[in-house]
């Protein structure tokens, strides 16, 4: 492709509502538009990008044995109102009426389409096991747009959802789905990992993410640095707390006396810690949530530690949870927040494991300025449950091995797999006969990739201070060819002659044949990352050579014109080896 014939409008100030590498990257280097919050133009060169992430997606998909079909986006009420999310799902649901006043939503998921799909369709357990695939546009009406195509609302996205007999077939599919997954993301040049995760809106019992591993990430990952476990720092795993052997013999101390301390205006963990020379770890902390039927909790957690909302709202058994409001906090413990404590509530205890083993700690004595210290459970305090609500960290053992430690990672959620179980097949009506004739409810996987995302994401983790660092395999194009002094003979000549050997050989080439200064071109090249740039110079050429340079290293190499073709082709095929499952 010619630069002077194709649309790459790039810009060379930092656009000023652009906050994250990648968004800034893909307006300056011409690759989006925005036309609205959260909703972008695929320009060419971006579009590029994308397909090819999309053809990874789908080779690997069909490789899995899934069958690619493709739904509306536009869905009816009905459908939402069987399942049940109509009202659950939340406003990232887009409702809208038509002239007929029938309510309908924009997808930001296809589990209703594709049940309703199965359960008209779909008769006899002789046609399952079966995994339903789209790459389509979805919707999410995002309170906060942000971050480009990290956070849109509108999005171009893998779905695919699968139907079994039996829950062990699913667990089946699941495993296939998770390596496909794997090697889509290798495929796609992609550092990443799979970790465990909640599963959110869309439900289900089992769920993995994979995230790319970048500093901008969102998500904060745990991964052990001796086997294989990762997961969401939301679903990470605790095994023994901090400072184990400390609290131990804290354990085994005398019972002391519980008794009443004044500490006016201290609230905090760390204020409180300070005034009574005590360490954070020898404080309970107790916070008072409510869950989404209402119902207040005190949760009690060690005071070097933090509340893990998601894990409490497992452990309790709810949608979701809510820390009280300052008004409800002093109704219900009789002081203002920042005093509260387990001893004498009317309301359940729920307290972390790392309660069980404190002895003699302080808490709140729900009293204005006042604390309580040699706090005892066995005499003072009614626990209704213990459960691993804390926020795991960096540097704790692992709970699975044993033996290595949690490191630290951000990461951009880019896919998820998902077991659904029965939550959709079994109000929508998803059934089929079973050997016995009798009527069998299927059981359901689901699986996603942001392609949008990937894209974004891949430029998070690949760039530098000049602009953007393509993996081969997500590169708009190849080889980046840049004449200088395109007014000159020789120049022209030789680009047009390396130009044509190298499209007619299959090689994806941008030929800058712009009429700009060398400095102008060099810019570019660096801002749109191709992976190989080859600069055909006046100075080169009557050594019979051309500047061979890979995006991501700094050497320069002069390589005979006779060689060019081989040594393209060999590097091309050294990049996309690196990638290889």
């Amino acid at each position: 492709m010619r630069y002077s014939q194709f649309m790459i409008p790039t810009l060379k100030e930092i656009p000023s509502d652009a906050q994250v590498i990648s968004h800034i990257l893909m307006l300056r280097a011409g690759m989006i538009r925005k036309l609205a919050a959260g909703i972008y133009i695929y320009l060419p060169l971006g579009l590029r990008s994308i397909r090819k992430m999309e053809q990874i997606v789908r080779e690997e998909m069909n490789r899995a044995g899934a069958q690619e079909l493709l739904m509306p986006m536009v869905q009816p009420a009905e459908i939402w109102q069987q399942s049940g999310r109509w009202h659950k799902y939340g406003p990232e649901l887009l409702r809208l009426k038509d002239r007929k006043g029938g309510e309908f939503c924009l997808g930001p998921t296809h589990e209703e389409v594709i049940t309703y799909l199965f359960a008209n369709e779909i008769k006899s357990y002789r046609q399952l096991p079966i995994n339903l695939y789209q790459i389509q546009d979805k919707f999410r009406d995002e309170i906060r747009p942000r971050f480009g195509l990290m956070r849109g609302r509108e999005f171009l996205m893998k779905d695919a959802y699968s139907f079994h007999t039996t829950e062990e077939d699913c667990h089946r599919e699941y495993k296939v789905m998770y390596d496909a997954y794997t090697r889509i993301f290798k495929r796609a040049g992609l550092n990443f990992r799979a970790v465990e995760a909640d599963t959110g809106a869309i439900g289900g019992s089992r769920s993995h993410e994979f995230q790319v591993l970048a500093q901008s990430g969102e998500d904060l990952i745990l991964s052990c640095d001796q086997c294989s476990y990762s997961a969401n720092v939301e679903m990470a795993e605790t095994a023994a707390p901090p400072e184990e052997a400390r609290t131990v013999k804290a354990a085994k101390a005398e019972m002391e006396p519980l008794r009443e301390v004044e500490t006016p205006d201290q609230r905090t963990i760390e204020e409180v810690s300070v005034f009574l020379k005590a360490a954070p770890a020898d404080l309970c902390k107790t916070l008072i949530y409510f869950d989404d039927q209402g119902r207040f909790y005190a949760v009690c957690i060690r005071g070097d530690c933090d509340v893990n909302e998601m894990k409490l709202r497992r452990a309790l058994g709810v949608t979701a949870v809510y820390l009280a409001e300052d008004a409800d906090i002093e109704k219900l413990t009789g002081a203002p927040t920042g005093f509260a404590g387990p001893v004498g509530l009317k309301i359940p205890v729920v307290a972390d494991t790392t309660v069980k083993a404190m002895r003699n700690f302080i808490t709140g004595a729900n009293k204005k300025d006042v604390h309580l210290v040699g706090v005892n459970l066995e005499r003072d305090v009614t626990i209704e449950r213990f459960a691993d609500i804390r926020l795991a960290q960096e540097g704790e053992v692992c709970p699975r091995c044993g033996t290595g430690r949690y490191k630290a990672y951000r990461g951009i959620e880019v896919g998820q797999v998902f077991y659904l179980g029965r939550k959709y097949s079994e109000p929508m009506g998803a059934n089929v006969l079973g050997p016995n004739g009798e009527p069998i409810v299927c059981t359901m996987g689901c699986y996603g990739i942001g392609v949008t995302r990937s894209v974004a994401a891949a430029i998070e983790q690949n760039h530098d201070d000049d602009g953007i660092v393509w993996p081969a395999p997500l590169a708009p194009f190849e080889v980046h060819l840049v004449p200088l002094l395109m007014q000159g003979e020789a120049v022209v000549e030789a680009t047009e002659k390396i130009y044509a050997e190298l499209t007619s050989r299959g090689v994806e080439t941008l030929m800058d044949d712009r009429d700009e200064r060398a400095g102008v071109k060099f810019k570019d090249a660096d801002l749109l990352g191709l992976p190989i740039r080859i600069t055909i110079g006046k100075k080169a050429l009557e050594q019979g050579a051309v500047e061979f340079k890979l995006r991501r290293e700094a050497k320069v190499e002069l390589v005979p014109l006779d060689k060019l073709l081989a040594k393209v082709k060999d590097t091309l095929r050294a990049l996309y080896d690196e990638c290889k499952p």
